[in-house]
């Protein structure tokens, strides 16, 4: 699991997440035109952005990791 998060960690993991959040703001808010689901969407593409930024894997959060 070590290996896993130094990889999300690092500079390929960190700008995946970064755009895995991208893509999920512009589903919510674009695909799916907004409203209640579509904010949502939008909402939780930001907690990719927010950790890759920041640099920490959401893995490393979990019990044993």
């Amino acid at each position: 699991m070590s290996a896993f998060i130094n990889f999300m960690n690092g500079g390929i993991g960190r700008s995946a997440r970064i755009v895995l959040g991208l893509a999920l703001i512009y589903v919510g808010l674009v695909t799916l035109g907004g409203g209640t689901t579509g904010y949502i969407v939008a909402a939780v593409g930001l907690v990719p952005i927010v950790l890759g930024v920041s640099g920490r894997c959401m893995v490393e959060f979990l019990p044993g990791a």
